[in-house]
């Protein structure tokens, strides 16, 4: 369990102490007022704690640990005998009551903490004088009581959330340096021999041309893969869009990103993404194959501007309502679906002759 491992081998500790806590009281008091009843409390108590450190922790596990402490902590009275308060004795369960908030805090959180403590802390106001709701009984162990689950609570969280960033950190480290090693791999071997195909293949001519100009596409997309960064460095909340776009780079298609990040929240940058993706389709199909496109991306901190252009033969007016109302959804949905479903925007630009730029915008969301 990691670093929350420490934390509930701390609160097994904790309660060994506190149980020995409780045999020193009984001793020392002369066993109470009823000590046979003393020692079955305190033995209940010893099992409980056995039960609770080796068990597994889990909800339902901790409720019962808040029954049985609540119950053990109201047979004070009956062990004690009626002038155990006037005279100031502790009841058995003075410090052991609190393992049951502190496991809360750690399983739970600040909040699950806290409701402990309040629960386990009214039943110790009622033996301590509070049967009548006045405000004069001492509170200061219930104060504490509720501090203390709120802020073990509240650090257990945060270490585990530290935790989970130092695992997702030392992923990514070890994944770059792998990537790094594939990349020098890729470079001097595969990277080299798609250059010699494409040069040779243009030399030869014919079938051969067509050969090297695959080879030089499938070449600068590799190298374009082996330059950007892995998917993983992405936090789990943001996605660099610009990355991602720069995997479209080939010999026809140009991408311009700027040095910086360009992040979007990961649901909208997979939809702009996939749009972008379609609109090159869309150029490949209705342009040819040697058609050239370009990609831009910017943002302005307030919005991000994904532009899509291409130097085909453009689109007739009035032929993209034709294509919606023949079935032909794939400028509908893949583009203006996808993005108006982020809250953004497309605007299409095209003329006979002169080609078709599309051109998505998309507000930010990052808080």
């Amino acid at each position: 369990m990691g670093i929350e491992g420490s934390f509930w081998r701390a609160i097994a500790v904790y309660r060994v102490a506190s149980l020995g806590y409780a045999v020193l009281l009984l001793v020392s008091a002369g066993g109470y007022q009823r000590p046979v009843a003393g020692w079955l409390v305190i033995g209940v108590m010893a099992v409980w704690t056995a039960v609770v450190t080796v068990a597994r922790p889990n909800a339902r596990l901790l409720a019962l640990d808040v029954v049985v402490t609540l119950a053990c902590l109201l047979s004070s009275p009956y062990v004690q005998g009626p002038d155990a308060r006037a005279s100031g004795l502790m009841p058995l369960t003075a410090t052991w009551v609190g393992g049951p908030v502190l496991a809360w805090g750690v399983y739970g959180g600040r909040r699950a903490g806290a409701v402990s403590a309040v629960i386990l802390s009214l039943g110790d106001l009622w033996l301590r004088g509070l049967r009548e709701w006045s405000l004069s009984a001492p509170v200061n162990g219930a104060v504490l009581l509720i501090l203390a689950g709120s802020v073990v609570g509240h650090v257990a969280r945060l270490t585990k959330q530290a935790e989970e960033r130092l695992q997702r950190a030392v992923e990514a480290e070890a994944a770059v340096r792998e990537r790094e090693r594939l990349a020098r791999g890729i470079h001097d071997s595969v990277l080299q021999v798609l250059a010699l195909v494409q040069r040779r293949g243009l030399e030869i001519g014919g079938e051969a041309a067509e050969l090297g100009r695959l080879a030089g596409e499938q070449e600068a997309a590799l190298r374009e893969m082996v330059r950007s960064g892995p998917p993983d460095q992405d936090s789990a909340e943001t996605v660099d869009v610009g990355a991602r776009l720069r995997r479209f780079a080939s010999a026809t298609v140009t991408v311009s990103t700027p040095a910086t990040p360009l992040p979007l929240p990961a649901h909208q940058a997979r939809e702009v993404v996939a749009a972008v993706g379609a609109a090159l389709d869309n150029v490949r199909r209705h342009c040819g194959k040697d058609a050239g496109a370009w990609v831009f991306a910017e943002d302005d901190g307030v919005r991000m501007t994904v532009t899509v252009r291409d130097d085909g033969p453009g689109i007739p007016a009035g032929r993209l309502d034709e294509a919606a109302a023949e079935g032909r959804l794939g400028i509908a949905q893949s583009v203006r679906g996808r993005i108006a479903g982020v809250g953004g925007t497309v605007e299409i630009t095209s003329a006979p002759g002169q080609g078709t730029e599309v051109e998505l915008t998309v507000p930010l969301l990052l808080e």
